[in-house]
């Protein structure tokens, strides 16, 4: 009748690999000007960091992603970067190269690093108008 305990599953990726075999995972920066998201993802893990931007505020989100890798038993990580886009910005924010360097100082080997920003083929137009923002005094 009382409240039952969920026992948590241990997910490893260890007892799936061959010794010395290289897994490899994909790992997300999406770095805006506001909020940096350090995520990576595998076949069937994913996890999560988003933290307020700044560039240390980067640096312990990747360094926690690295930590959760490495007990999961990724050993590689393919990189895939992106700025806000679209008819905003196309230059990552100030989390994003502290970040990545993060990443390849924690131990973890580097694959490839990709841009992923969404770029425009036909633009729409930019908020403020026909005119830009203008403020008036």
């Amino acid at each position: 009748m009382g409240k039952e305990k969920k026992e948590e599953q241990v997910i490893s990726l260890e007892s799936q690999m061959a010794e010395g075999e290289n897994v490899f995972g994909v790992c997300h920066i999406f770095a805006s000007f506001n909020d940096p998201f350090v995520h990576f993802t595998n076949l069937s893990v994913t996890g999560r960091m988003k933290l307020k931007s700044s560039p240390y505020a980067a640096i312990l989100a990747a360094q926690e992603v690295a930590q959760r890798c490495k007990e999961l038993g990724i050993t590689d990580l393919h990189i895939k970067l992106q700025a806000t886009g679209g008819n905003r910005t196309k230059i990552p924010g100030p989390g994003a190269q502290l970040g990545l360097r993060a990443l390849a100082h924690s131990g973890m080997k580097i694959g490839q690093i990709e841009d992923i920003t969404h770029i425009p083929s036909d633009s729409t137009f930019r908020k403020g108008g026909r005119l830009g923002h203008t403020v008036c005094e």
